[in-house]
């Protein structure tokens, strides 16, 4: 066996590289440990948007979409983008699973209701999708029986847009003469994905039994939210009022197709709405339903149709790891602990042979990541700093969620401070790693962008959403101090990592070594 080194590889999650310093938090903080090592070591920019991750041109990179590539080592083509395909090329129209559900409603007599986030923020749905599944109905004859439950977005999109969004959708429905929007709720209560089930149920009952706040028309439910002071994440679930009945609610016999694309929001509602044995909540009413299409692979445990389903990774960075004999270690706190898991494996729930993971809580005790910046980051490096020190683990794989998830809460100082803490953090864990190790290589890098652009430039608004900004790489390795990288692509970070390992890089791989041959 030839001279194999463990790899650390630290992930900052939403940590782009930005060169002006107005309302960009990097630059605003300070990082003097990062800029120590960018300043000692070789140091280069990867592009973590759009075609360069799989992605539609121009559409902003993502955590699950950055740690699929960087897990996968080369271009995953994603959900977003195979969907968008599907519609151009006219396979969605004959997709087997939602021909089955456009067939059995029309068997039952029951209702369609479409259920998602609608937006073209492309991080958990895009509208056009929608539109491409009111088309569908349409051509199935189901025009009147087609009901939407509309999310508003406000965090992938900004915090105002839904009306917007509402309104090019009120007018499509009218273009097709198909469907009617029977519920508003804000992605805030229909997508938690922090187990907090009074937000699903709320969502749950406006879908279900027509409770909540109600509205004569969707864009009047918006409307009436702002008034109250809700930006579109957090408008109150609203029904839609024909006359003083509700416009539809999901009963038996009816189907559902959830149409977003990514997994982890979807997740709740779904259970909610399709699992006989749910004790999260009480449900007044459980609807017998005549068929459900999760649009893709919601959780494997779900005995549930998928539209597009996952397609297999073969040779991805963990398994070539496993396979060698070597034993790893992923952690990062709640937020993004799928992360570092579920989605570095190509989409796979099982872990590998010898791969240890560790979830650390993120802090149950503020509603909002601006009231604690620090997130769960020191427990994060404390239980790192174990695992290295165990000596077992060659290959460790972490992620810092504060870039991200206080990026999001629009609130510059919170970022700062989150930032500070990131690069205190790095900083310990690499020098630990590098004294344990005997200065093994290390790799710390980002998936997307957020925190460096915190005010919109056009506006001067707080500004919540990702960016499509490229992402910091640098390769801590004494063996290459002096040398240069050349820039890349997430796709890139695995085979540079098993290059500096001496593992051998699988041809599936297609990503590059970063390293000036």
């Amino acid at each position: 066996m030839k001279n194999i080194k463990p790899l650390l590889l630290i992930i900052m999650d939403g940590w782009g590289w930005r060169e002006e310093r107005q309302g960009n938090a990097i630059a605003l903080a300070g990082t003097p440990h990062l800029d120590a090592l960018k300043k000692e070591y070789p140091f280069t920019l990867l592009r973590a948007s759009g075609e360069a991750v799989g992605l539609p041109e121009g559409q902003m990179g993502n955590s699950e979409v950055g740690h699929l590539n960087i897990g996968a080592g080369r271009i995953v083509y994603q959900d977003l983008t195979r969907i968008n395909l599907a519609i151009k090329n006219g396979t969605f129209f004959e997709n087997p699973v939602l021909k089955e559900a456009f067939r059995a409603a029309k068997k039952g007599g029951g209702k369609v209701h479409l259920l998602g986030l609608v937006s073209d923020g492309g991080v958990h749905s895009h509208i056009e999708h929608l539109y491409a599944l009111l088309a569908f109905a349409r051509k199935e004859g189901l025009s009147d029986r087609t009901f939407v439950h509309a999310f508003t977005d406000g965090r992938d999109t900004p915090p105002t847009s839904g009306i917007t969004y509402m309104k090019a959708l009120v007018n499509k429905m009218q273009e097709l003469a198909c469907g009617k929007v029977a519920t508003v709720s804000g992605r805030y209560y229909a997508m938690d994905r922090d187990k907090r089930w009074e937000r699903t149920a709320l969502a749950y009952e406006a879908l279900v039994l027509g409770r909540g706040l109600t509205a004569p028309d969707p864009v009047a439910a918006i409307e009436a939210a702002y008034a109250r002071g809700e930006t579109d994440e957090f408008i109150k679930p609203t029904v839609i009022l024909s006359g003083d009945h509700p416009v539809a609610t999901i009963d038996d016999q009816d189907v559902v197709i959830f149409f977003n694309f990514r997994a982890d929001r979807a997740r709740q509602l779904t259970r909610a709405l399709t699992d006989p044995d749910f004790k999260e909540f009480e449900r007044k009413k459980f609807p017998k339903l005549a068929y459900f299409v999760c649009m893709t692979l919601y959780d494997e445990t779900f005995d549930l149709p998928v539209a597009f389903p996952p397609e297999h990774l073969k040779n991805i960075w963990g398994e070539v790891v496993s396979k060698a004999g070597f034993y790893q270690f992923r952690t990062a706190e709640t937020e993004k602990y799928a992360h570092v898991t579920y989605f570095f494996n190509g989409g796979e729930e099982k872990p590998f042979p010898r791969e240890e993971r560790k979830l650390i809580p993120s802090p149950r005790d503020v509603p909002t990541y601006d009231l604690k910046p620090e997130m769960s980051a020191y427990e994060v490096t404390a239980e790192v700093i174990e695992r290295i020190k165990s000596g077992r683990y060659h290959f460790i794989v972490m992620n810092y969620a504060n870039g991200d998830m206080v990026g999001h809460t629009g609130v510059l100082e919170a970022a700062i401070k989150a930032v500070k803490v990131v690069d205190e953090c790095v900083g310990r864990v690499v020098a630990a790693w590098r004294q344990y190790t005997d200065g093994a290589p290390a790799i710390v890098t980002a998936d997307h962008g957020n925190c460096e652009m915190m005010i919109d430039p056009e506006t001067g608004e707080p500004f919540t959403a990702h960016t499509a900004n490229p992402v910091p790489f640098y390769l801590v390795d004494d063996r290459f101090k002096g040398a240069s990288l050349k820039e890349g692509i997430l796709g890139d970070i695995a085979p540079t990592g098993l290059y500096l390992m001496g593992l051998e890089i699988p041809e599936e791989m297609t990503g590059q070594v970063l390293l000036e041959s």
